[in-house]
């Protein structure tokens, strides 16, 4: 049995979350990481550079980012069963034209598509579905669970894809993941994800969503907290692998340094999560977002050493997944659970683009002044972040 919104047992919650984080680990792994196992036989038959190709990539990205708020408005009022669903077959759908592409016009419109489905089936429209199901003290250690799994997804996807195409070809292996996202995904978001209804208000007075958010000084430094660190992340993940080689690394180890930075990640949701029992979310992360600045910030000086190097991105991976988990907490936290999906929407539209656009701004600072300036303005942007989160106000017994 369930209550209007949805909530009921622990077994059914366990079943939605088992659901979720099954679907994010595909959804991640065929919609966002198996575009770089594809990039380089994609690029070479579509005789399109690497850069055009990528900028497909960065299309999805920032359609992504735009539909956020619609989706979290639709989420808070309608469930995600249908959303999900929908967009687990538009996903399916989308990758599959992927497979037939023939220019870059119908590339760039395909990836349209996945960005449109991205929105509808990552880990946001997840974290508002478990926000609705569960109850709030369940909601943390579900949401981690989530992405514990979610979080292996390159690890599981990237190599899986390369296998793919290099047995099949870059067409056929699309094909397959298409088939993969669509039995997977499909009846999972259909079956498992219960039916919702929004929360009543307990007030008349209480203002709307998005003007008691935007309203919030303190919304203001989380966001521009959330959206400096994301961009300094964005930057680092793909020029770190140039750095290291840069740094005097061979090509291969630099690629498995900077492989820690994924699986670290795990680890460091981990470690936020346990902490959360003692000290508040926004503290916690500021204190990880600052070691991160800190630890990347000596890369230069120690990184050319292979124990130095292993020491920094050991640190700076810690944090390299915090968000996912901090940030739903942080939003419940300040605002509680009414209209979640929206505020969530809200602030996820600004970190998505700052995602997108983190690489280009980190190749302008290459370009300019040279890879040692870019990591260390990605050391600023973490010790920035860290500074905002923390000089965040309590929320007020108003909002």
């Amino acid at each position: 049995m369930t209550d209007g919104r949805g909530r009921g047992t622990r077994t059914e919650l366990r079943r939605v979350v088992a659901a979720l984080a099954i679907t994010s680990t595909v959804g991640y792994g065929v919609l966002t990481y198996a575009f770089s196992a594809l990039l380089g036989p994609m690029s070479a038959e579509l005789r399109i550079s690497t850069t055009t190709a990528v900028g497909a990539s960065t299309t999805a990205v920032l359609v992504s980012g735009l539909m956020s708020i619609p989706v979290g408005r639709w989420l808070d009022a309608r469930g995600g069963r249908g959303l999900m669903a929908s967009g687990s077959l538009l996903g399916a759908i989308a990758v599959l034209g992927w497979s037939q592409v023939q220019n870059t016009l119908q590339l760039y419109g395909v990836f349209v598509a996945v960005g449109v489905a991205s929105a509808m089936v990552l880990y946001p429209p997840a974290f508002a579905v478990v926000v609705a199901v569960a109850d709030p003290a369940a909601r943390t250690k579900a949401i981690l669970s989530i992405t514990i799994v979610g979080g292996f997804a390159s690890s599981i996807f990237i190599p899986l894809t390369g296998h793919l195409a290099a047995d099949y070809g870059w067409r056929a292996a699309l094909v397959d993941l298409a088939a993969a996202l669509a039995v997977t995904t499909i009846p999972l978001h259909a079956f498992l994800i219960p039916r919702t209804t929004p929360a009543p208000r307990t007030t008349t007075k209480t203002p709307k969503t998005p003007a008691r958010v935007l309203k919030d000084p303190g919304f203001w430094l989380l966001a521009g907290a959330f959206v400096v660190h994301s961009a300094a992340l964005a930057m680092i993940s793909v020029h770190l692998v140039l750095y290291l080689i840069g740094l005097g690394h061979p090509p291969a180890r630099a690629a498995t340094l900077a492989g820690l930075l994924g699986l670290l990640s795990v680890t460091g949701r981990l470690v936020t999560s346990l902490s959360a029992r003692w000290l508040p979310m926004a503290t916690i992360t500021a204190t990880v977002l600052g070691i991160q600045g800190l630890s990347i910030s000596l890369l230069p000086v120690v990184g050319k050493h292979l124990s130095g190097a292993i020491v920094c991105l050991v640190l700076f991976g810690l944090g390299f997944g915090v968000s996912s988990i901090a940030t739903p907490a942080i939003l419940l936290d300040r605002y509680g659970a009414d209209g979640y999906a929206t505020i969530s929407g809200i602030l996820t539209t600004p970190v998505t683009i700052a995602k997108a656009v983190g690489p280009l701004g980190g190749a302008v600072v290459a370009n300019a002044l040279g890879y040692r300036d870019m990591v260390l303005t990605v050391a600023a942007g973490c010790l920035v972040a860290a500074t905002a989160l923390a000089l965040t106000p309590r929320p007020s017994t108003t909002m």
